[in-house]
């Protein structure tokens, strides 16, 4: 998808330029910060559970879930937006510069595809986080073993390191405003 977008930009540049004005900076920033602070709450229950202490690792998964959650209603905002917009891409998309119709729908497919697996990859990590909230309120964790916390840690970061790419790539460039 980072390739297909990078193609399609170079195509088409000042199409691309024209749909960043659709994108909301404010709530694309707003959700990065969101995710950054995610990553924090995840890094403290990390050292929750290496020092074995259950409630502040309880607690920390707890606040990455709600701001994870935090980050998918904000999402559904913007989507919800651009459908009552009518910009999802399809027979009812719309554009008020009809010279780049076809070009805008492409950007607005990438979009939403980039932005859409993305959610997917965050409504997994919530589950994960939730398997590790059920697993630490059973005590299955301990200073000596807490991998599981590691390895969904890890993934964590990772969803957020990708969101970090698409915000500027899909809110920054082009943006005039």
């Amino acid at each position: 998808m980072f390739a297909s977008y990078t193609i399609y930009r170079n195509m088409y540049p000042a199409a691309f330029a024209s749909t960043s004005q659709y994108m909301d900076v404010t709530l694309g920033a707003t959700n990065t910060a969101v995710l950054i602070f995610s990553s924090l709450t995840m890094v403290l229950a990390v050292r929750s559970a290496q020092l074995g202490q259950k409630k502040p690792l309880i607690w920390f998964l707890l606040m990455t879930m709600a701001l994870g959650v935090a980050f998918l209603v904000i999402k559904g905002v913007e989507y919800h937006t651009k459908y009552v917009d009518h910009h999802i891409p399809g027979p009812g998309f719309h554009y008020a510069e009809p010279q780049f119709q076809h070009q805008a729908q492409i950007l607005f497919f990438l979009y939403f595809a980039m932005t859409g697996l993305h959610a997917i990859h965050m409504i997994v990590g919530l589950g994960l986080v939730g398997t590790l909230v059920f697993m630490a309120a059973r005590d299955r964790f301990s200073a000596e073993w807490y991998t599981p916390v590691d390895i969904i840690g890890l993934y964590w970061h990772f969803v957020d390191i990708v969101w970090i790419f698409l915000f500027p790539l899909l809110y920054l460039i082009g943006h005039t405003s």
